[in-house]
């Protein structure tokens, strides 16, 4: 069976000024996989990621060469508000807003111009189930965001961007600073969203890779080094440098 490619690359670089951060990236991710991507710093993970929907634009010294194609589209020709919109990203630290709960969620399908109340309501409900948080928060949608625990604000971060139904959503080491419970949540709320949605992972934790995503890549000082299967990865990786990695030896 022939899966979608929801995301390509073609001979993408990507520079910081003379500091080149990624060289020459080729590959392809499918509709409603989980894509997990290792490495150790200085890879160039992150830095991928935000390649796909333009934030690292956002940096002045920033430039990139080479084709990002998203559902058979070149990036280039997606506007800003749209892309990000379909692209969500969830960063390393929960980037609540300073309000309630309910606001929290509410806020992008309003900026997208959904007003009625009950549309609104059901948003909010829906998008706090998928993310595995609606049990915990259903009765108290009016406190603040910011008195959640870090791992019920990941969660919130993942509800927010559900509720302006992206296609993608992008992770950046979001379990980096949570602990176990709180990130078997997470994980657990993952796997249910893969039937609807692409996850691209980014983590520096080689078992939350192998426990969570379907296929995984190697990057190495900006280098695709290895992208495979990811039980064959992890068992039995081609390149000498990604069974390195995986095993401890560096990194």
């Amino acid at each position: 069976m022939v899966k979608e490619t929801v995301i390509k690359t073609v001979n993408l670089n990507c520079r910081y000024g003379a500091l080149q951060v990624l060289k020459d990236l080729n590959l392809e991710i499918h509709r409603n996989e989980i894509f997990g991507i290792i490495g150790p710093a200085n890879s160039g993970k992150t830095t991928f990621l935000r390649a796909l929907n333009r934030l690292n634009f956002l940096n002045a010294s920033y430039s990139q060469d080479g084709e990002i194609f998203f559902a058979d589209k070149n990036l280039k020709n997606i506007c800003d508000n749209i892309l990000r919109k379909r692209i969500g990203i969830i960063f390393a630290l929960p980037q609540v807003l300073p309000v309630s709960i309910y606001n929290n969620i509410a806020y992008g399908p309003k900026v997208h111009g959904i007003a009625k109340k009950d549309a609104i309501e059901q948003i909010v409900e829906e998008s706090l189930k998928k993310a595995s948080l609606w049990d915990e928060v259903k009765d108290r949608l009016d406190s603040p965001a910011m008195k959640l625990s870090g791992g019920q604000q990941q969660r919130l971060c993942i509800a927010r961007t559900l509720a302006v139904e992206p296609d993608v959503i992008l992770y950046d080491e979001h379990c980096s600073g949570l602990d176990p419970i709180s990130t078997a949540k997470i994980e657990d709320a993952m796997q249910q969203l893969k039937e609807t949605y692409t996850q691209i992972l980014v983590t520096n934790n080689t078992k939350q890779a192998a426990r969570v995503s379907e296929r995984c890549a190697f990057f190495l000082m900006g280098e695709l080094i290895e992208l495979d299967e990811t039980a064959a990865l992890f068992t039995e990786p081609k390149d000498k440098r990604t069974d390195d990695y995986i095993t401890g030896r560096f990194g």
